[in-house]
């Protein structure tokens, strides 16, 4: 009967190991390969994306509180009148309903509808939340812990476990006819809670979000620092998007040639806010979002534009 040698022993051991660390990183690979990323969205420019393995929200903004009369705002909505020198408060109930877990939230600037439901989904999650200064500090006045708090100012490019970001310099839209501008800032913790018009911008940011099998560039306005992209190539854009562009030079021309012609674009930060979920939301689909897919076929046939729907859930393979 033949003996193995000590030597042929840990040789034959050697070989096993390997078959088994190949099978499992093949079987890993397999499952990156197979696991599609979901997209639903929020409303405004929130989003909640996951793969299956990492959740990740972006400017999550629930409550939708109604600001005041006017256009767009409809007579059956029968809901209090929020003023912007109202105290916010967050629809816990609504918030609970819809979000369940998290690991990071980005949030691409600091007004109210990008942040003000941040402070209690961040404490009801534990998620890493990545921003500016301003974001900092604003959750800090409402008690998140520091180590739950990223600050950037664009520039960065953060490896997590199974999740990597790279944060982005960019501009807020041209609003009031290009006459917009906000330089202010929180440099330390402001008294909370904060009044509607205390959420202040504090400087805008996008991120290039990188999971397993997609790269996702956000954008949180219709605006964007041209030369900051240069060399981006996600194949999924969350454009922003509004009538017209608010009056930018080629906007979508640009935005398209600089981010390499994405594969997909799905239009954000187009809807009306200030209504509730359910309300239509029509009259943005006809006057932004249908005159955006045709320029888009027309400037990148080959680009798929994706319509969003409240709380609805897009599957990309």
């Amino acid at each position: 009967m033949k003996t193995l040698t000590k030597q042929s022993m840990q040789n034959t051991r050697g070989l096993f190991n390997f078959v088994v660390l190949f099978v499992m990183l093949t079987g890993l690979a397999m499952n990156a390969q197979n696991n599609p990323v979901k997209l639903k969205y929020f409303g405004t420019a929130g989003w909640e994306i996951t793969d299956g393995d990492i959740t990740v929200l972006v400017d999550p903004y629930i409550t939708r509180a109604k600001l005041g009369t006017g256009p767009g705002v409809s007579s059956d909505d029968t809901r209090e009148t929020v003023l912007r020198s109202d105290i916010f408060v967050s629809d816990t109930l609504l918030i609970d309903s819809l979000i369940t877990k998290a690991d990071f939230i980005l949030v691409h600037h600091s007004h109210f509808d990008h942040l003000a439901d941040v402070p209690y989904i961040a404490k009801k999650t534990g998620a890493k939340v990545i921003g500016t200064e301003t974001t900092r500090n604003i959750l800090r006045g409402y008690g998140i812990p520091e180590e739950q708090l990223y600050p950037v100012q664009g520039g960065e490019d953060y490896q997590f476990e199974n999740f990597s970001v790279q944060v982005i310099p960019s501009i807020h839209s041209a609003l009031n006819d290009k006459h917009y501008i906000d330089s202010r800032t929180y440099t330390e913790t402001p008294n909370t809670p904060l009044k509607v018009s205390e959420f202040i911008e504090g400087n805008s940011l996008m991120f290039l979000a990188r999971f397993a099998n997609h790269t996702i560039l956000t954008m949180a306005s219709m605006n964007f620092v041209e030369r900051e992209l240069v060399g981006q190539e996600p194949d999924i854009l969350l454009a922003g998007v509004n009538r017209s562009q608010l009056g930018l030079y080629q906007y979508n021309e640009r935005l398209l040639k600089v981010t390499n012609y994405p594969k997909i674009i799905i239009p954000t930060h187009w809807d009306n806010f200030r209504l509730p979920y359910g309300f239509s939301q029509q009259s943005g689909v006809n006057q932004k979002l249908r005159p955006f897919a045709e320029d888009v076929k027309r400037l990148s046939p080959e680009t798929n534009v994706i319509i969003p729907t409240h709380l609805g859930t897009i599957t990309i393979e």
